[in-house]
């Protein structure tokens, strides 16, 4: 494409990968998305895969190739951005062309950069996990949790998933309160609602006995499924699904004061604050009475910020007009 200056911006996440083509002035020419891009979750070939599916894609909307690239930051969760392995993805980038520089950057360094641009400012996000950042000087200085499902993630999508098969359960066996969240639950499992207090062949409700294999067999991460239904519930005003939201959302403000330390922007994004509820609510009442001029920023990905942060290390300026350029020329969802 000329003389024009192209970088790449990859948010390679554990679920979906974004890659996005930006001129220097942060004009969106190019935007793909692929499968995982995460190696430590999904393996290298599927990583690799969902990396390039992202990146083909980009270029073929702007009639580029890799060589025509600058430089690339790709934004991945829990690598090591001082200098850790590369070569899974560096190696066929380069055997496709790529002579630019290749960057590692923190997932959530990404979603800050996606909802501002001071060097100062906090990144909450929380979605099937939890954590927060504080950003100094363009760079994480402090982070709090994003410990994974079971040492951490408090307030996260799992762990509210978790409470909500423990309300179950506790209901079941007469131990906890009639919550609406045990048909949701149930269903959701693939149980039978109607007979579940039915006593089962070993003493318990049949309900009890086919949630508990039912869930059982899942991946444990995967009770991160059952936080949509706590919503459900608490905008029918259960009681139980309302104090579970509610305990996410102070727990959520907890791991935010860990990092917290002066004022700046706050950015936020995960499925769990995409929707209206208590911890939504708690986060922006938390910021409001500490950081009361600045308003709390939503984004749906680290993709603009990927993007940013290419700009960036490729010596490009990145002012508030540049990253609302790129945040308009990429497509939502």
């Amino acid at each position: 494409m000329g003389c024009i200056m192209l970088v790449l911006g990859v948010d390679a996440g554990g679920t979906s990968t974004r890659a996005v083509l930006a001129t220097a002035d942060g004009q969106c020419v190019g935007y793909g998305r692929g499968g995982s891009g995460n190696p430590t979750s999904s393996g290298v070939s599927l990583a690799r895969d969902g990396v390039f599916d992202a990146v083909g894609q980009a270029l073929r909307v702007a009639g580029a190739d890799l060589g025509d690239v600058t430089g690339l930051a790709m934004a991945i969760a829990g690598h090591d951005s001082g200098g850790g392995e590369n070569s899974w993805i560096l190696d066929p980038l380069r055997e496709r062309g790529f002579r630019g520089a290749l960057h590692f950057e923190s997932d959530l360094l990404a979603m800050y950069s996606s909802g501002a641009v001071a060097p100062v400012g906090y990144g909450v996000v929380c979605g099937t996990g939890a954590s927060a950042v504080r950003v100094q000087g363009g760079r994480v200085a402090a982070a709090a949790d994003g410990l994974g499902w079971l040492l951490g993630d408090r307030g996260s999508g799992f762990w509210i998933g978790r409470r909500a098969a423990h309300a179950v359960v506790d209901q079941l066996e007469g131990v906890g309160a009639e919550t609406a969240l045990t048909p949701l639950v149930l269903h959701a499992a693939g149980v039978a609602v109607d007979g579940a207090a039915e006593p089962g062949r070993d003493g318990r409700p049949i309900g009890l006995e086919r949630l508990i294999r039912a869930l059982y067999a899942q991946r444990p991460v995967r009770l991160a499924t059952l936080a949509p239904l706590v919503f459900d519930a608490a905008e029918a005003a259960d009681p139980v699904a309302c104090g579970i939201l509610e305990r996410a959302g102070e727990l959520l403000v907890q791991t935010i004061e860990l990092v917290q330390q002066g004022s700046g922007p706050v950015v936020a994004g995960g499925s769990i604050l995409a929707r209206d509820g208590a911890p939504r609510r708690l986060l922006r009442e938390h910021f409001a009475a500490a950081e009361g001029e600045y308003p709390v920023v939503l984004v749906d990905s680290g993709a603009a910020g990927a993007a940013v942060l290419a700009l960036r290390n490729a010596g490009a300026p990145v002012d508030e007009r540049v990253l609302a350029r790129l945040r308009a020329g990429i497509p939502a969802g």
